[in-house]
């Protein structure tokens, strides 16, 4: 049985320092709702999407334009038996320098093919690190969730 993490690659021209850079500023490429501090080790932020997820992240590892891993300390997924199936997951972003260029390796540790959400989270974290943190770091514009989009009221 397979219990490989949920992993994804993109290559940018840009330096490791924006590439980190990018992947810090959390509102601009996940959710503009986002609460909290995104970008030092032992900071804290929450992210809400409706009454569909919350998740409530911790920096974990933080290695300036090398490393970044979020542990997530609680979260809700409405549309899971397991409402809490990412809690205790990790969430690593490594970035290297491969040929000229910067290479960024998504992993969620915990995000397997044997988790109930494992369709629709990896398809989620596909296209905000393709449609959204990628723009980000190329162009400086991301596409993140908007507040109203997560507005639960």
């Amino acid at each position: 049985m397979e219990t490989s993490n949920f992993t994804t690659k993109i290559l940018v021209d840009q330096t490791p320092e924006e590439a980190f850079n990018a992947i810090n500023n959390v509102r601009g490429w996940w959710s503009d709702a986002v609460e909290g501090s995104t970008n030092a080790l032992h900071d804290e932020f929450t992210y809400r999407h409706k009454d569909i997820h919350f998740s409530r992240q911790k920096l974990v590892d933080v290695i300036p334009n090398k490393k970044i891993v979020w542990l997530v300390e609680d979260s809700y997924l409405a549309f899971t038996d397991d409402k809490t199936e990412w809690t205790g997951t990790k969430i690593n972003f490594d970035i290297t320098e491969n040929k000229g260029k910067t290479q960024i390796r998504f992993t969620h540790e915990g995000l397997t093919r044997q988790t109930e959400c494992f369709d629709a989270c990896s398809n989620a974290w596909s296209y905000y690190l393709r449609e959204s943190l990628l723009p980000l770091i190329t162009t400086g514009k991301g596409q993140p969730d908007h507040h109203e989009d997560t507005n639960t009221e």
